[in-house]
């Protein structure tokens, strides 16, 4: 048998009330239509609800049973009502992000804190890969947002970009390398070199190469090859392997340690931003995200 879920709400509140009249005023009716409705339900039950004590109406044991009932649909009403009032307002709700290790970092973590402590009714997944993976779990549907380089969307049809730094490439050594001293670096002085290179699967990779190339680099003497951001900071920072790395994701980790030389290519442009599938829409808590992103991002050390 199916009830009116409205009708037991109702009910619930004359007997909290303790009268019809009690009632009508709490839920902003009249006392007649107030009435109709728990004639209606009654029909519903075929069996009455409440017994006439002098000129009051009591409830029943089974109005008592079905008003609690009704007590948990409108509390069920209530956290509804509140949680669509903190969706609308972008404060809960589900944030999925995917980026590149470097990305997902100190880049990412800082806003992510900020965001986490603004919006605890909010749940946050991060998953990280590299450009393949990314895009595989955007088309998916496995995450909603990816922040990445530009051309992490440009080969693939139905992927908005929306900007947020310039996170140019830069050769990157030890503080007390050879090269750390030279005012202008040259091709020669970059062919001369044991490189640490990133993943052949990765778009740092394929850049590096490009603007080598471009620059007149003949070949590249690569010494060590790896994935691992940790392994090319730790490594770099304690060899006299030289290796690149995006300069804006990379700054909150150089310390003392680690430098970029002086030697700029128009190969190493690299807008970051955040990527999206366009037939989707952005909710309000994304919006939230990228703005307080934004405003994280803005603090960053010029580059």
């Amino acid at each position: 048998m199916k009830l009116d879920p409205k009708h037991l709400a109702q009910l619930s509140v004359i007997v909290e009330a303790g009268s019809f009249q009690s009632a009508a005023g709490r839920l902003g009716t009249t006392q007649p239509a107030l009435s109709r409705n728990m004639k209606a339900l009654e029909a519903r039950l075929g069996t009455p609800l409440f017994q006439r004590e002098g000129r009051r109406s009591m409830p029943n044991s089974l109005a008592l049973r079905l008003a609690r009932n009704g007590l948990a649909i409108r509390l069920a009403e209530e956290q509804a009502g509140i949680l669509a009032d903190q969706t609308a307002r972008g404060s809960v709700g589900e944030l999925r992000i995917g980026a590149p290790p470097i990305v997902s970092g100190r880049f990412l973590s800082n806003a992510l804190t900020q965001f986490i402590k603004a919006n605890p009714n909010c749940s946050v997944e991060i998953r990280t890969g590299l450009v393949h993976e990314l895009r595989t779990m955007l088309e998916r549907g496995q995450v909603d947002l990816v922040f990445g380089p530009e051309s992490l969307a440009e080969p693939v049809d139905g992927l908005e970009f929306e900007e947020l730094i310039d996170d140019g490439v830069g050769v990157m050594c030890r503080s007390g390398h050879p090269l750390a001293t030279r005012k202008r670096i040259m091709a020669s002085d970059l062919e001369a070199q044991i490189w640490l290179a990133h993943s052949r699967g990765s778009l740092l990779r394929q850049q590096t190469e490009a603007a080598m190339i471009a620059c007149g680099v003949r070949s590249m003497q690569i010494g060590c090859e790896t994935d691992s951001i940790r392994s090319v900071l730790e490594i770099v920072s304690e060899t006299d392997l030289i290796t690149t790395m995006p300069k804006a994701t990379t700054a909150p980790y150089l310390e003392d340690r680690l430098i970029f030389l002086p030697f700029h290519n128009p190969q190493f442009h690299r807008p970051l931003g955040a990527i999206r599938r366009a037939n989707s829409l952005s909710s309000r808590i994304e919006d939230r995200f990228i703005r307080m992103l934004r405003q994280t991002v803005g603090g960053l050390p010029p580059h």
